[in-house]
């Protein structure tokens, strides 16, 4: 089953925020509300979710891979 929702941790301040991934596209960026670094996928990741996310993105979960 399809998770559309992921609790990113922020490595800069470690807080916890869940919010809901597209379905259909990578999400490139996130304010973490915390401390309002801009959080950017990790080299090799096409995502914040699958870099800082408890579940990777929709796009991962289906199997077709990186969607960036």
């Amino acid at each position: 089953m399809l998770q559309t929702r992921s609790v990113i941790t922020c490595p800069r301040c470690g807080a916890r925020h869940e919010a809901e991934m597209p379905t259909d596209a990578c999400q490139w960026f996130f304010d973490c509300p915390s401390c309002r670094a801009v959080l950017k996928p990790r080299p090799g990741d096409c995502c914040v979710f699958c870099s800082y996310g408890s579940v990777s993105c929709p796009p991962v979960q289906r199997g077709e891979g990186c969607c960036g």
